[in-house]
């Protein structure tokens, strides 16, 4: 009986986005998204002209600070809220949402940016060794996954919801 060796199977990109997935558990960006984010009040940011193959800045200028992906800049309130659109223009999202309460942006720019560097180096640590075409195609993989994910999410309605009640009208 003649023994014959087993190669190991390849893994494809797939298999490595579901491992960092699972790895990232809470801190996967659109568990980020869908329970922190979308559970708040919030409204509805639109991304123009953006894809996720831009390349994503944010600059600081005489008028304030603009989000600029690729050709396309946009004006921004504080740096916070550029910071917080920054992860989603990388991503290459239409429309996600944003919170109505300007306190707590700056906390989720720094969840969601930690998410996203977290996400892209478990991905290299992953694939260390492998080819650069894979590596590329996860992140490629990597990328679609969390925009999905979001886009399922929605972006909300384009203005929050008040209550109409108050207490001296009962």
């Amino acid at each position: 009986m003649a023994t014959t060796k087993r190669t190991p199977a390849r893994r494809t990109a797939e298999d490595y986005a579901s491992q960092v997935k699972a790895h990232l558990k809470d801190a996967w960006l659109p568990n980020i998204y869908a329970e922190r984010i979308r559970k708040l009040r919030t409204r509805s940011y639109t991304f123009e002209g953006t894809s996720s193959k831009s390349p994503v800045e944010i600059q600081h200028t005489l008028l304030g600070v603009e989000l600029k992906a690729g050709r396309r800049r946009m004006l921004c309130p504080d740096l916070a809220t550029a910071r917080y659109l920054a992860v989603f223009a990388r991503a290459g999202c239409k429309q996600v949402a944003v919170p109505y309460d300007i306190t707590r942006i700056s906390q989720l720019a720094d969840q969601l940016d930690s998410s996203w560097h977290r996400t892209l180096l478990l991905a290299d640590h992953l694939t260390e060794g492998e080819g650069t075409s894979l590596r590329a195609r996860l992140r490629r993989t990597l990328v679609e996954k969390i925009r999905t994910e979001i886009e399922s999410s929605g972006p909300g309605p384009s203005a929050p919801t008040f209550k109409q009640s108050t207490k001296q009208h009962k």
